[in-house]
């Protein structure tokens, strides 16, 4: 069964989730291409997919959301699963108590429902290196409030990925058992 894991990533920590999540289902059997969004002019030639995106103010970047809406119909034809990254820190939830992962939803999460029928959404956390940022987000970062704000490190849980990526090994495997 080959599998491709497309992502956007600004910085790099949304990669590393999708090289890793390749890796895993990879280490499950699976034949994986894990290629950025960009990169990729079409969908078609996979038995699934997994797409992920860094979100920014509740949205993932331009380029996933370009490349879910340009191959819906491919994507909703097969299985599929979404993922994205962002919260950073470790805080479980949040001041009103609320679940930070599940609080972290990139609004193409409900979008993208009805389009593709996903098979699972799953948020993860981020990596922020100050030192890393680059362009007009430079100057933003670079405010002592922003500063004090924004948690410095890597906060990805390689435990939740490899978990999540095993469960999407095994339902496609169980799927592909079936007569």
């Amino acid at each position: 069964m080959k599998v491709l894991v497309a992502y956007a990533s600004k910085y790099g920590a949304t990669e590393g989730i999708a090289q890793r999540l390749g890796e895993t289902l990879r280490a499950s059997g699976l034949e994986v291409d894990v290629s950025k969004c960009t990169d990729l002019d079409a969908a078609s030639g996979y038995d699934a997919y997994v797409v992920g995106s860094a979100a920014y103010a509740f949205n993932w970047r331009k380029a996933a959301r370009k490349f879910v809406e340009g191959n819906a119909e491919e994507l909703a034809a097969k299985p599929t699963w979404l993922f994205s990254s962002g919260p950073l820190g470790t805080e479980e939830v949040d001041k009103e108590g609320n679940d930070v992962l599940k609080g972290a939803e990139p609004k193409q999460f409900a979008e993208y429902e009805e389009l593709v029928h996903p098979r699972g959404t799953q948020v993860f956390r981020g990596a922020y290196d100050h030192d890393k940022i680059r362009g007009a987000d430079r100057i933003i970062a670079w405010m002592p409030a922003i500063r004090d704000i924004m948690p410095e490190g890597d906060f990805r849980e390689w435990d939740a990925i490899d978990a999540w990526a095993s469960s999407i090994a095994q339902e496609l495997q169980a799927s592909s058992a079936r007569p």
